[in-house]
This record gives C-alpha cells, structure tokens and sequence, in this order.
C-alpha cells in the first residue's frame, strides 16, 4: 500500500461510436476539451470497513485526484439498494447511485430487469482476463472486478491440533457461541450441502443435506452479521471460527490479531463481485460513471484497491500480497480452483434468494 504510483490518467475513449471524446492516457492537467460537464460528485454503493477503505485508496481517490469530481460512498447494503434502483428506472427516476458495487449474482438479477447499462465500450476491457467477463449475459450489463474464496477462518490458539479439516470440527461443543456466519448464510449453503451428506450435484434440487448441517449449526448459536462484523469479533476475541470472505480476517490479522484461514476438504464457495451502472443517469453522469470503472480495470488501481482486500483481480501482472502468493484464498491457477465450489450465476440468481430465507428461517427458528 505504500507503493507510489504515478499520477496519469488510464482513462480511455470509449464512445467513439457517438462522437464522444473520453479520457486518454495524459496527465490529469491535459484532460480533453470535449468532456461532459463533470457533476459534483458521483455516488458509489460500497461494503463498509476494509472494503471502501481499500476502494477508496485505489479507486475513489485516484479518480477524484485526475477529475476533480468528489465521490461519495453510500454504504447501504447491496440487498438494500437493489429494490430501490429497480424502482428508480421502472418509474423513469434518475436512480439514487451512479455505480452498484455488487456481488456478481445480485448484479446479474438486475441485468436481467434490463436496468443495467452496457458498459462493452470501457477500453480497459481489452486488458483484462476471462475472470471479468459475465457468465451467461450479452455483453457487458456489469464486470467482474475480482474474485474471492469465503473460507473457513480461524483463531490457531483455538485448533492446537492445526487447521480444521472439516466444517464438521466446528460442531464441536467448545466452540458454541464461537463461531460466525453470515446473516443468509451466503457463502456457506455449497459447503453444507457437502458436510450434510450431500453432493453438490444436487443443487439447487435438493438441499436436504444442506438445511440438516444448518439446523446442526444453529444448535452452536453462531453471531451472524456482516463483513465489518467478522473483523470487529475477530478482534474482540469474541469468535474462533467463521466462513467469511477472507479479507474480513485479514483485516483483523492486519491489526495484531492471530488468524489463520483454510479450505476444508468439503471446499469453499468462489464467488466474485462487480461494478455496474443503473439506467436513467443523465448523459454527462453517465460519461463520468464510466470513467469510474474504466480506472478501477486499470492496472494500478486494481493492485492499490486489492492489495488492500487480499483479492485476486482480473488484470494480468497483479503482484500478490506480501504472504498470500499461493495461499487458498488467492487462487490464480487452474490447480487453485480444484477444492473451491463454483455454482452458476444462473442457479444462483433463480435460488438465493429462497436460499436466504430458508436459512434465516432455520437461525430465527
């Protein structure tokens, strides 16, 4: 993080089709004539903690630097925000943000309703790798920015015997009150699925064997919460085990904190996340929202913003983090993805949502 990038512009012209000019690759003082009015601001719904602290750094910051336009961060959570956009374009609103920091399956409902713009004309497309292409859609209604691993974190001091080598080993009664799982479940259905007795070949059919390693799990009354919650109980000593994203650890680990993290021999879910645009900006906002993600697919960006998440990204020539070169939640190789759980976005997208109320169903029950 504390690398010193040059201040240059990876902007691109991307509307050549219409005439447009957009940003080349100059100093920010040699910004083009022909560019749109800039707005004040633009609006970014982001995750807290970690995560806007490492967007802000390697994206936000930089892109205010070279326009001069201010970003704010809107911290609503991504299940929040959806219907709220969704009404904004069904009712011709300008929508309440510019761009949707979102998880890739979330996004691809949206694409779905049609209220995502085509952003197939960023440049910086050309330069990254498959990772960011969206599975199963036309074009570009979002991009992957990179992928991550909801691993099975833990405290060493917990597992004197070394890391757990199941999901199972956190039904352990010392551990009841101990562990933490997300608020739906997210990230930990595929693994359950495994742990229960089931095949992931299964799914989204039949689950059984997922709600039954569920209902085991809720008789260890886990905390359950959201990314800031897993660092801040992590660092608070209140936990010893979780299925979190690993940046969420990391963060904590950043902090003083002994963690470790690993994949059990059920696996992990591999997931990605996204930027996408709503429908209904006016035109010179839309111009500049562009230019967001444009510069979030740079090189520089990508390594300043995920350094600080611990992520793989989608550009090629991204150095890993001091530490997690070859680590299980930094995969890059084909060999790295051979113990993580891949599901289409399409069963996703037609199953999560019954997927989180059953799940809220079993914990509130």
């Amino acid at each position: 993080m504390s690398t010193k990038y040059s201040r240059r512009s990876v902007l691109r012209a991307g509307l050549a089709t219409s005439g447009a000019a957009l940003l080349a690759s100059m100093p920010a003082s040699r910004l083009l004539a022909q560019e749109p009015e800039k707005p004040s601001e633009i609006i970014v719904r982001a995750w807290g903690g970690e995560w806007v602290e490492s967007l802000k750094k390697g994206v936000s910051d930089r892109f205010t630097e070279m326009t001069g336009i201010a970003v704010r961060h809107d911290l609503t959570e991504d299940n929040e925000i959806q219907p709220k956009v969704w009404a904004a374009v069904a009712q011709g609103r300008i929508p309440p943000i510019h761009i949707n920091w979102d998880t890739t399956t979330n996004a691809t409902k949206s694409a779905l309703r049609s209220v995502t713009e085509d952003i197939s004309d960023l440049p910086n497309l050309a330069n990254t790798t498959d990772l960011a292409k969206p599975v199963g859609l036309e074009g570009y209604p979002l991009v992957n920015t990179y992928g991550y691993v909801y691993v099975l974190a833990y405290r060493p001091e917990a597992f004197p015997d070394g890391a757990p080598k199941s999901w199972r080993d956190l039904l352990d009664p010392k551990f009841k009150g101990r562990i933490a799982l997300y608020n739906d479940g997210i990230g930990f259905h595929f693994p359950a699925q495994v742990a229960g007795g089931g095949s992931l070949e299964d799914i989204p059919d039949n689950m059984d064997a997922c709600w039954s390693f569920v209902r085991e799990m809720k008789e260890q009354n886990p905390l359950l919460g959201e990314d800031p919650d897993f660092t801040t109980w992590f660092q608070n000593g209140e936990i010893d085990a979780a299925c979190t994203i690993s940046t969420n650890a990391l963060a904590a680990k950043k902090n003083g904190v002994d963690l470790a993290w690993t994949v059990p021999e059920e696996g992990c879910k591999f997931d990605t996340d996204c930027l996408w645009i709503p429908k209904g900006l006016p035109e010179n906002e839309l111009y500049w929202a562009k230019q967001y993600i444009n510069l979030a697919l740079s090189q520089e960006s990508q390594q300043i913003w995920l350094d600080g998440l611990g992520l793989p990204g989608v550009v090629p020539g991204l150095t890993p983090p001091e530490g997690l070169a070859g680590d299980p939640s930094y995969p890059t190789e084909p060999a790295d993805f051979e113990h993580l759980i891949r599901i289409s976005s399409a069963v996703q997208v037609q199953n999560e949502s019954d997927w989180f109320a059953k799940f809220k169903e079993i914990m509130q029950g």
